[in-house]
């Protein structure tokens, strides 16, 4: 069967103002439904790769296309309730559990979408192991680790078919870090979710088996996943 390509990376340049080039004619294809595991040297360019796919960041030249289609051409909310990008530190307001796992939609860009129920998010909650705290408690009383797995769940309210993970496990103990690390499998597995994860830990995946993109030298390439890496 063959997989359908969902990002298609182009002879891609990238740099920050000032600054020198950070990626050099870097071309790529993720296919649909695979799990990819981003590694490299600290300052590689392995979250400036995420901020491109999401167009949080624009290519010097080069193209991205996302389903066929240049990233350029789609409304920036529309985008991004497709590719949901899920970085280091969780961002929330200053308000309930309920209201941050709603503020989606409260969005012009999401009025068409059902807003799910009280069953939906504690389901939700517990999945993740945040079943002891309440949609009425203050979100500014958890943990970070515990914004981090909140932040998750509200982006997975919009249903994406991409999911980019900046070392969401970077505040989780381990335990937490694989219950996070599991559901992203299960997204894919389970979901046919295409998923994009940065590590700071050593994953040890369990019911997939990844593809491992290495970040460095302003390069990206594409290497078949060694267990004992």
């Amino acid at each position: 069967m063959i997989q359908k390509t969902i990002i298609q990376i182009s002879d891609v340049s990238f740099s920050y103002p000032g600054k020198q080039a950070l990626f050099t004619n870097i071309s790529i294809a993720l296919k649909k439904g695979c799990f990819y595991i981003i590694n490299g040297p600290s300052g590689g360019g392995k979250s400036s790769l995420l901020r491109l796919i999401n167009r949080l960041e624009e290519p010097t030249r080069g193209q991205i296309l996302f389903n066929g289609r240049p990233l350029s051409s789609y409304h920036p909310p529309l985008l991004r309730k497709q590719i949901l990008y899920i970085q280091q530190t969780p961002s929330v307001i200053d308000g309930r559990i309920r209201e941050n796992l709603l503020l989606p939609f409260t969005f012009k860009s999401n009025k068409g979408l059902a807003k799910p129920d009280d069953k939906m998010l504690l389901t939700l909650l517990k999945d993740f192991r945040l079943d002891g705290i309440h949609l009425d408690d203050h979100a500014q009383n958890l943990s970070v680790g515990q914004l981090q797995r909140l932040c998750f769940i509200r982006g997975l309210l919009l249903s994406p078919e991409l999911i980019l993970l900046d070392e969401p496990t970077s505040a989780l103990d381990d335990e937490s870090s694989r219950i996070v690390e599991s559901k992203a499998e299960e997204l894919c597995l389970a979901l046919d979710k295409t998923v994009l994860m940065i590590s700071h830990r050593k994953f040890k995946p369990e019911k997939i088996v990844p593809d491992l993109l290495h970040v460095a030298d302003g390069r990206v390439t594409e290497n078949k996943w060694n267990p004992a890496s």
